[in-house]
């Protein structure tokens, strides 16, 4: 009878898992949410994005950082309820599809390989950027050289492309250094910052003028703009060790942690500049002046050291996130089968490596060679990322309930989380392009919706049977019940 019953489980089964190739099973904890804190680049926002806000939020920035800290924590939410379910490669896109269907996850696949593709090539000009000005402060060099920047891009997408090539715990593990030191500097220089403002007679926190409900609305958008990439961990599904476990825990503790580290550096600044006219809004380096002014210019150097180092490793963990979808795309059979290749070796999906992060390197590096401002690269590519993951975000909120519903398990709570969550989201969205009017975004938004359109109407007519399967996700293998020499696989 047990023989019989081993059969039946046997016949069941499948041999081979549909994201077979890599390394599944592989990544511990700290791994895993270590790709979604690098997604994030907490130490880079840190320093350049509470000034961003204070432009329209004021003296509410605070305010503001701690209202998109809630909508990235229920954004995680509707994410977990798929990772807590399902262990798939790619990200947002393969959850989405079992809520939604084919059409809007092929839509939300195009969005993360613009979200991911994007932040990555702004990251990788980021990390260029703050490399020149240390060469800069040790005087081997002018501010914005256009041959040191190329250069700093192409060596740091080589670095990148190696180690997310020979192994994606190797990745993790230099990600979760890097991140790890980049962090606690950027807590270090706060820390001290905050000390020094404390000694120095600057206002304490309560002599700051109390926030209006406008000016938390205003700062909300760029707020929520720190945290795209905090979902970087949902690409692991596969490869992750207990994945329904640490996947949706990386997701959360990303965006809760990560929201308690740009509170801390928006109370720094605006605290700084209290009794500064104009406060945090009207000042350009806050981090760098603030040192200036209280006597610590080797602050300046530590904060340029971290800030490259988050972009860097921003840059390996949203490259690693986007050739896993194009990965998935490719085994769903909608991209080429080519990008669904793993290495025999180190188990990665090596051509697709190949391909995507070198475009992602070339776009910044050629940008940069044609005499584009650095500053205005990264802004470009930063705002052009951060419109895909809104979008991504979106969707995959929407899809949560109904998925839960298709599986038979939806309560209360999901619906209510995306009832409020959804509308937020779509009108973030449209401010967040409205705002962006005049500037590239439109125009390359446009473009990208008309390749993504007629790559849909493409495989309407010459693929409908794949487009219909879309959504592959890592299933339970007969190698994961019975000995490999019961099942016949080598």
């Amino acid at each position: 009878m047990m023989q019989q019953d081993s059969g039946r489980i046997l016949a069941e089964l499948r041999l081979r898992s549909p994201v077979h190739g890599l390394a599944r099973r592989h990544l511990g904890p700290l791994d895993v949410f270590a790709q979604s804190v690098s997604g994030a680049a907490p130490a880079a926002a840190m320093s350049a994005t509470p000034v961003i806000v204070a432009a329209t939020a004021g003296p509410a920035t605070t305010w503001s950082f701690l209202v998109a800290t809630v909508l990235a924590l229920l954004i995680g939410t509707c994410i977990g309820r798929f990772t807590r379910r399902m262990a798939a490669a790619g990200s947002l896109y393969s959850l989405t599809a079992k809520g939604l269907g084919p059409g809007w996850a092929f839509g939300c696949g195009v969005a993360l390989l613009v979200g991911y593709g994007a932040l990555a090539m702004a990251a990788l000009a980021g990390a260029a950027i703050y490399l020149d000005t240390l060469i800069v402060r040790a005087g081997l060099g002018a501010p914005g050289s256009r041959p040191v920047l190329v250069t700093a891009v192409c060596a740091l997408a080589i670095l990148a492309v190696t180690l997310a090539l020979v192994g994606v715990r190797l990745s993790a593990r230099v990600v979760l250094l890097v991140e790890a030191i980049s962090i606690s500097l950027m807590v270090l220089i706060f820390a001290v910052l905050l000390g020094s403002e404390g000694s120095s007679g600057v206002p304490p926190a309560d002599a700051v003028p109390g926030p209006g409900l406008g000016g938390i609305a205003a700062g909300v958008l760029p707020a929520l703009a720190a945290f795209i990439g905090f979902e970087a961990a949902t690409a692991l599904g596969v490869e992750a060790r207990r994945p329904f476990q640490t996947i949706p825990r990386a997701v959360q503790w990303t965006a809760g942690i990560s929201g308690l580290l740009y509170l801390f550096a928006a109370y720094t600044q605006v605290v700084g500049f209290a009794d500064v006219p104009g406060g945090l809004a009207g000042q350009t380096e806050p981090v760098p002046q603030l040192a200036a002014a209280h006597g610590r210019l080797w602050l300046s150097v530590l904060l340029d050291l971290g800030i490259a180092m988050s972009f860097f490793a921003c840059a390996l963990a949203t490259g690693s996130a986007l050739v896993r979808v194009l990965f998935s795309m490719a085994r769903d059979g909608i991209a080429p089968a080519a990008f669904g290749a793993t290495h025999r070796r180190y188990r990665t999906p090596h051509v697709a490596i190949a391909v995507a992060l070198p475009i992602a390197a070339g776009v910044p590096a050629l940008l940069l060679a044609l005499g584009m401002p650095a500053g205005r690269v990264l802004s470009e590519l930063l705002t052009v990322a951060t419109v895909g993951y809104l979008v991504a975000y979106l969707l995959v909120c929407l899809a949560a309930p109904l998925f839960l519903r298709r599986i038979g398990e939806l309560t209360t709570p999901p619906v209510v989380v995306t009832a409020v969550i959804v509308p937020i989201l779509l009108v973030v969205l449209i401010a967040f392009v409205v705002s962006s009017l005049g500037r590239p975004l439109p125009i390359v938004a446009g473009l990208l919706v008309v390749v993504g359109a007629v790559w849909l109407v493409w495989l309407r007519l010459r693929r409908p049977d794949r487009l219909a399967g879309i959504g592959a996700y890592d299933e339970t293998v007969a190698a994961d019940v019975f000995d490999e020499r019961q099942v016949g696989i080598r």
